[in-house]
């Protein structure tokens, strides 16, 4: 049977449209997911329009659901476990994940919180983690109300560094000081202290200005281009003591980081913050919103309402119409 998905589409307004694709079929270290909520990222607009997403193909990485079935290999949760999961192709009704992507969603955590976490949590987490955080760092965290933004904001500030969150506006920056931050900027005005840690996801000439900001031995994390504009360095602005600019992307298991996160938030630890919630119909309408960078926080979607998730049977369990156990 078909399910239902956001797949890419080059015609489409946003690059995306809703669409039916095949069921998917777990492989042996893999769970079947129903869905209940995605969570949209600025890259997922980034990959619809990029071509880095094949022209058909189901869009997303951030999901949280309940797992239909289990892996047949025996690892991983057990049918009807809520989860999260940071994978490819997750905005569709029925997802299959590996085992190693995903965490157990703790009691009293919503799911709708529990998405907003995969890609913006974990970046955070694994940016200030390559970045060398301590509690002696002065940080940076460029584009602050953002998804990524807000919860390095806050792992930062729960490491006991010393946290400048940068913003566009005085609005964007409410409500940053009672998360963690020290400094609420807009921009980098007035910002003249050289900084330990830079987790940036602007780019563009703001990169550019942070670099010229950083200690010796200090660290620029680029984890977005949210500006879409270039960064032009001038002459010699990399000759000097040595400091280090550093790509980015999020690589490897990441369950254990997702369980974490998502005990983190459940105990009040880490709040997370959504400014945009709504039916995945309403696709458009969050994605405009996103790129207008008129959401402070995250954007999810609702893909099913409630939790209807009934366990389905491995292929072996199956039942022919003649009462005969189909077995391969």
């Amino acid at each position: 049977m078909p399910v239902r998905a956001l797949v890419v589409d080059a015609s489409a307004s946003t690059a995306v449209r809703r669409a039916e694709v095949p069921d998917p079929v777990p492989g042996p270290g893999q769970v079947l997911v129903d869905v209940s909520r995605v969570s949209l990222n600025y890259g997922d607009l980034n990959d619809a329009r990029s071509g880095r997403i094949p022209m058909g193909a189901v869009l997303g990485s951030d999901a949280a659901g309940v797992v239909v079935r289990a892996a047949a290999d025996g690892t991983g949760p057990a049918a009807g476990t809520r989860v999260v999961a940071l994978t490819s192709g997750a905005f569709a009704e029925r997802v299959a994940i590996d085992v190693g992507a995903l965490a157990e969603v703790p009691k009293g955590l919503d799911l709708a919180q529990a998405v907003a976490l995969p890609v913006a949590g974990l970046a955070a987490l694994r940016s200030l983690r390559a970045a060398g955080l301590g509690p002696d760092k002065r940080v940076l965290v460029t584009g602050a109300s953002g998804g990524v933004g807000r919860f390095a904001v806050q792992l930062a500030a729960r490491a006991g560094a010393h946290v400048i969150a940068s913003v566009g506006s005085t609005a964007r920056g409410e409500g940053l000081a009672e998360t963690g931050a020290d400094e609420v900027l807009i921009g980098l005005e007035g910002l003249q202290k050289p900084v330990d840690v830079v987790i940036d996801s602007v780019g563009g000439p703001q990169l550019v200005a942070a670099w010229t900001l950083l200690a010796p031995g200090g660290s620029v994390q680029s984890v977005g281009w949210t500006s879409g504009e270039p960064a032009v360095f001038p002459p010699y602005a990399t000759v000097g003591p040595a400091k280090s600019l550093t790509s980015f992307v999020i690589e490897g298991d990441t369950g254990a980081d997702l369980a974490m996160l998502t005990e983190l938030a459940a105990e009040g630890a880490l709040t997370v913050e959504i400014g945009w919630q709504g039916s995945w119909d309403r696709f458009d309408e969050a994605a405009e919103a996103l790129r207008g960078r008129r959401i402070s926080g995250k954007a999810v979607l609702e893909v099913a309402s409630g939790e209807r998730h009934a366990p389905v049977p491995a292929p072996q369990d199956q039942v022919r119409p003649d009462g005969d156990a189909r077995s391969r």
